[in-house]
């Protein structure tokens, strides 16, 4: 098992996929083409996942030309911070170099809020990553939709707080700062396409029809996949949402299976990607 393991361990985590999706949701316009490039689950820090290597994703990404690029959480590693970690501003200044025609977008994911002492705390933000991504020039949308031109034309953009976002303080489930209902409030009623950005791939179970196209990371694809099929999901819905275009009831979503690691720093047959949506 030596060959698998260190495939696992060392080979793997360090390559770098593109993950391209063509398709037409349902209320798309026809004949309107967009380009969305996706990054989830740096987790720099991790083993796998130095500056260094952000600054490689960070060319590649921009060598798509994509017309939006969204940022799916989750940036830190999943362990407290230790002083070896790149400082969040260096991160952040890394991130800002990209470059996409109708902007780049974020959210933050359930590391960037459990990982942060005084969010876990006070049970509120802001987080230490988020204010390092808005002061970089990057927004992130917590619970929040806006409206873009594009190169399809106008639509929105909305972005889900996290679900997951605190860790209970003794047994029981962790709490989110998510508000579906809130987020999807500031959306017009102007029959306009909504690609909504949800760290978690679950709420995609209850996401209504008014959304277009749900963005999610989260399960790194299991991290460990044979043939398809990943043991261990973390999501309440095993496999359903693991990774991938799901496609349920009219509904569309993807979920990336992310860069880096978490808990063990292993990938096997799910490589860290880069992921190109097609839209149109």
């Amino acid at each position: 098992m030596a060959g698998p393991g260190a495939y696992a361990a060392v080979w793997e985590p360090g390559r770098q996929n593109l993950t391209r999706y063509r398709l037409t949701p349902r209320g798309w316009p026809e004949g309107r083409r967009l380009r969305l490039a996706i990054l989830s689950d740096l987790h720099v820090g991790s083993l796998h996942v130095p500056l260094a290597r952000v600054s490689e994703l960070v060319a590649a990404t921009n060598a798509l030309k994509p017309d939006l690029t969204l940022l799916l959480g989750d940036f830190v590693a999943s362990r407290r911070r230790i002083a070896s970690d790149p400082a969040l501003a260096d991160l952040a200044t890394e991130l800002a170099r990209l470059e996409a025609r109708d902007g780049v977008f974020g959210i933050l994911g359930n590391h960037d809020w459990w990982h942060d002492e005084p969010t876990q705390t006070h049970r509120k933000g802001p987080t230490q990553v988020g204010l390092a991504l808005e002061r970089a020039g990057i927004p992130v949308l917590e619970n929040k939709a806006v409206r873009l031109d594009t190169a399809a034309g106008p639509l929105w953009l909305a972005g889900l707080g996290d679900q997951i976002a605190f860790l209970p303080k003794r047994r029981g489930w962790a709490q989110g700062i998510d508000d579906l209902e809130g987020t999807l409030a500031q959306v017009g009623d102007d029959g306009l396409p909504v690609i909504m950005m949800a760290h978690e791939p679950d709420v995609f179970a209850r996401m209504p029809d008014r959304v277009t196209l749900t963005l999610s990371g989260h399960t790194h694809g299991g991290q460990v996949r044979f043939l398809g099929w990943a043991p261990i999901v973390p999501s309440r819905y095993g496999g359903r949402y693991a990774y991938g275009h799901v496609r349920e009831e009219g509904r569309d979503l993807v979920v990336s299976g992310g860069i880096g690691t978490s808990q063990l720093p292993i990938r096997f047959g799910i490589p860290p990607e880069i992921v190109l949506i097609e839209l149109g």
